[in-house]
């Protein structure tokens, strides 16, 4: 059971992740990697509100498997955010490349402390 619900969770975070970024990408006129950006740090805002969900008892494990580790997990990426850094940095815009390490890691973790706040607002 867990893994179908990773399965399923993650069968709509990636293709959500690259619909959101050619979207987002889409109305940016621009380098910066602003779809890749977005969907990082909204992931980072509903694994907050999820993790502070199941910690109040206002969501179980399995929801959390679902849509932590499932969508937010398909939804959110490492991988293309450290490509695209890389590539930015290659193609001569260095000082874009620290912008978007230092604001993805920045707007990441205040999204993630957001959720985490609201949550406890919520169900606390």
């Amino acid at each position: 059971m867990t893994w179908a619900l990773v399965v399923l969770g993650a069968m709509v975070g990636a293709p959500l992740r690259y619909l959101t970024d050619r979207s987002v990408q889409r109305r940016h006129d621009t380098v910066f990697p602003w779809g890749t950006f977005t969907v990082n740090v909204v992931g980072s805002l509903v694994l907050g509100l999820l993790t502070g969900a199941v910690a109040a008892g206002a969501a179980s494990p399995h929801v959390q498997l679902l849509l932590g580790t499932g969508l937010c997990g398909a939804l959110t990426t490492y991988s293309t955010f450290s490509y695209e850094t890389l590539r930015l940095s290659e193609d001569g815009a260095g000082l874009l490349a620290v912008a978007n390490v230092v604001g993805s890691i920045a707007a990441g973790l205040g999204a993630a402390f957001v959720g985490g706040a609201l949550a406890r607002a919520v169900w606390a």
